[in-house]
């Protein structure tokens, strides 16, 4: 079992930025355990929608829309994830879940998920 805890939302204006941590724990939480992570955001009105991921190789992968401003990052000795998030704009403006996802021995997958921390980004 994985528990995800999410931290460092806020309000900011657009340009600046924000760093969103996601601390592991449980049986399964270490992050040498856990195939891969990533951040998913769900704007008002919007489907959710995958914002970047770091696979346990460290292979990382983002949206287009981020591309550039947002990094995925971890720290295994704190079993943390982030997302350093610059040069924010009011697009950017939803709720942010961090994810793991672990395959067992037959290939079965569960994904965990976190409550979500709000980033709001002002004009």
């Amino acid at each position: 079992q994985v528990q995800l805890v999410e931290s460092g939302g806020g309000l900011v204006q657009a340009g600046g930025s924000l760093r969103l941590s996601c601390v592991a724990s449980g049986r399964s939480g270490s992050i040498f355990s856990i195939n891969g992570m990533g951040w998913y955001r769900q704007a008002p009105g919007k489907q959710r929608e995958l914002v970047a991921v770091i696979m346990r190789g460290g292979r990382t992968n983002y949206a287009d829309s981020v591309k550039g401003r947002f990094t995925i990052s971890r720290d295994n000795a704190k079993n943390t994830v982030y997302l350093q998030m610059n040069s924010l704009k009011p697009e950017d403006t939803a709720v942010y879940y961090c994810n793991a996802v672990i395959y067992d021995s037959g290939g079965f997958r569960t994904d965990y998920w976190g409550q979500g921390t709000q980033v709001t980004v002002s004009s």
